[in-house]
């Protein structure tokens, strides 16, 4: 165990909970959520709990954040309760959400007046593979603020990419990876619904589609939950339908500031917006279905 090395995890939700855990193992971890029972959940997996995020981050070497967005991360940061004044320098700030490229310049700029580097770190993998380090985490920093990262890194990843030495560069990766992703879980979606509408067994059309040329990680990941979506319960909520509203409108920016058409991922976005709309936005993604087909045809 590196006890001598402390990470910072804010927010103990669905991933932050079992990153912090995953971290714990090997690091000494502190940790809070505003939710007073994720903190005794994180309490009883080792993690040490604080009433702030103030006082989690003081003298942490890395503070690991996964905010919703640009917004927020600026509020977390720099806000009224900002935890970036009380952040040693030499520290680093690693950025494991998908907020986009707009809002990375000027965070870097605020941090590097506390002596503080972003590492520009978006994950992909779900809260299952988050626990057991099996994450695929693109980077963007320079050498030296990789190095003091590292041990939270490859603790948290089985595929670690460096893309690029500055902040902003994980971003513009994770934003094509998230145009690929969207898209294809809205086509595992239709594809689905059409072979409900045409009177076969979803399960046994999932399970030949896989096997085939048509297979994709999203159809094997998401095509179970999208079976569940007409259920009293719906499916497990691993990845909310929201994440997408936000995720296609970083990538429609980014391809409208490029130049770049981009009509498929148009298109993908449209469906989720409809799903929020919809009353779905907490629902699973693979709900979207659901605005393809509102009910299921056939029993």
């Amino acid at each position: 165990m590196t006890s001598n090395y402390t990470v910072a995890v804010l927010g103990l939700g669905a991933m932050g909970l079992p990153m912090a855990t995953r971290l714990a193992s090997q690091l000494t971890v502190n940790g809070y959520d505003i939710a007073e029972p994720r903190l005794k959940l994180a309490a009883d997996a080792g993690i040490h709990t604080f009433a702030s995020a103030r006082e989690a981050s003081k003298g942490a070497d890395a503070l690991l954040l996964a905010v919703r967005n640009g917004e927020q991360l600026n509020d977390v940061l720099f806000g009224e309760s900002g935890v970036g004044s009380v952040l040693e320098p030499g520290a680093v700030v690693i950025l494991g959400s998908t907020v986009g490229t707009e809002a990375i310049p000027a965070t870097v700029e605020r941090l590097a007046e506390y002596g503080v580097e972003l590492v520009d770190a978006p994950l992909s993998g779900g809260p299952k593979r988050a626990g057991e380090g099996d994450l695929l985490i693109v980077v963007g920093a320079s050498p030296e603020a990789r190095e003091k990262a590292g041990p939270v890194l490859e603790l948290l990843a089985s595929t670690l990419t460096v893309v690029g030495d500055k902040p902003g560069d994980g971003q513009a990766l994770k934003t094509v990876n998230q145009l690929l992703c969207g898209i294809h879980i809205a086509a595992a979606a239709e594809a689905m619904a059409l072979a409900d509408a045409l009177g076969l067994d979803q399960a046994k059309t999932l399970a030949a589609l896989e096997a085939g040329a048509a297979g994709s990680f999203m159809l094997s990941n998401r095509g179970p939950r999208i079976l569940e979506a007409y259920t009293e319960e719906g499916a497990e909520v691993l990845s909310r339908l929201d994440i997408f509203v936000k995720d296609m409108g970083i990538v429609g920016k980014a391809t409208r500031a490029a130049g770049l058409a981009a009509p498929v991922a148009a298109a993908a976005e449209q469906l989720y917006l409809l799903g929020q709309a919809q009353g779905l936005a907490a629902a699973d993604d693979s709900a979207v279905i659901k605005v393809v087909a509102p009910t299921k045809r056939t029993p």
